[in-house]
């Protein structure tokens, strides 16, 4: 199964191709204003490999931007491959030794999130919670239990930066009992998106 692997969820961007032995991983710093180096590497894979089987995004939490530019990008693919589709939360896709691990961000607004992610599968959240309530969720963990964030949170001591992997995305795919979403995608969302309506204007 040739599958295509696509994350653009953090500030490190990633995309692999997977085919039986064959494994190819790119990664590059993601500048959120400019995706020329994704699609400088999604041009070189495809002109190298092909068209994909299947195809795997991302799908946060993190940049809504980011993952947005993935799944379109994905979803071009698919119309011209004739590919499957499939999603699954970045989160679950960091690579490390433990079994178990709590992926935490910021949300902005004063709030942060929360996952616990096992066997690479989540198993609770994400969650919102305040910086107290966030300090207070991670002193209650077991010491052993690594904490990860894709961004630097020196207000809480346990976290290590770590990214989600294209790679592993790749390779999570061709597990069929996994949890994965199916189109239409979208990203992540913590919170109900936030609409401005115009203001009406009141003849005289």
């Amino acid at each position: 199964m040739k599958i295509l692997a696509l994350e653009l969820s953090t500030a490190r961007g990633s995309l692999a191709w997977l085919d039986g032995e064959i494994e190819d991983g790119h990664e590059w710093p993601n500048d959120r204003k400019n995706s020329s180096a994704f699609f400088e590497n999604l041009n070189a894979i495809t002109k190298k490999f092909g068209g994909p089987d299947t195809i795997i995004v991302g799908l946060g939490p993190g940049s809504y931007a980011g993952t947005r530019i993935a799944i379109s990008a994905a979803i071009g693919l698919q119309l011209s491959s004739d590919a499957r589709l499939t999603g699954l939360p970045s989160i679950c896709a960091i690579q490390c030794d433990a079994r178990e691990y709590c992926a935490i961000g910021d949300a902005r607004r004063k709030s942060f999130f929360v996952a616990r992610i096992r066997g690479h599968e989540l198993v609770e959240g994400p969650m919102l919670f305040s910086q107290s309530e966030l300090q207070a969720k991670l002193e209650s963990l077991e010491a052993g239990i690594p904490i990860f964030s894709s961004e630097p949170l020196p207000q809480f001591e346990r976290a290590v930066i770590r990214y989600p992997s294209a790679l592993l995305l790749a390779r999570l795919a061709r597990e069929p009992h996994r949890s994965f979403s199916l189109p239409p995608l979208e990203p992540i969302y913590l919170r109900e998106p936030h609409i401005t309506f115009p203001k009406l204007r009141i003849e005289a």
